[in-house]
C-alpha cells in the first residue's frame, strides 16, 4: 500500500463504480478492515474537502463514540461475490473513480476529489478495482 507523499495518507488504489452502482473493496483493505461476505455495512459522509464516503460496519462502529453512529447516510450489505452496491443516498454515479484510502481504522475512505485525489492521478502504478 503506497503513501503518495511523505506524511500523507496511505492508499489502497482506485475503485470504479459499476453500472449498477456496485464496487469492489480492494483486497488489502478487505483484510485490514476485516470485512466479511454477507456483512452489513454503513456508509458515512466524506469530508468537505475530499467528498466521497466512508465505509464501515456495525462491528467497527461499535468501537467509536455515538455521534459517529448518528451520521450514517445509508446501509448496505457485502454480497456473496465480495461486492457491494452503493445506495443512491451516498451520491455516487456509475463510472465514478474513487480513491480508496486508509481512514480512521473504523471506516475505509473512498475519496472523490481534493488534494490527495489530485496527487493520486499522478501515480499510474496505483491498482484499479472495478
Amino acid at each position: 500500500m503506497p503513501q503518495l507523499v511523505k506524511g500523507g495518507k496511505w492508499v489502497f488504489g482506485w475503485v470504479i463504480v459499476g453500472l449498477q452502482g456496485e464496487l469492489t473493496i480492494p483486497p488489502e483493505a478487505w483484510v485490514e478492515y476485516g470485512f466479511q461476505l454477507g456483512e452489513e455495512t454503513a456508509f458515512l459522509p466524506g469530508s468537505g474537502t475530499s467528498g466521497g464516503f466512508g465505509l464501515s460496519t456495525p462491528r467497527l462502529l461499535a468501537q467509536v463514540a455515538r455521534p459517529l453512529q448518528t451520521r450514517i447516510l445509508a446501509q448496505g450489505q457485502i454480497g456473496e461475490d465480495g461486492q457491494l452496491v452503493v445506495p443512491p443516498a451516498v451520491g455516487t454515479q456509475p463510472g465514478d473513480r474513487l480513491l480508496a484510502v486508509r481512514g480512521s481504522g473504523r471506516a475505509l475512505g473512498f475519496v472523490a476529489q481534493g488534494p490527495i485525489y489530485d496527487e493520486a492521478l499522478n501515480h499510474p502504478e496505483l491498482e484499479i478495482s472495478g
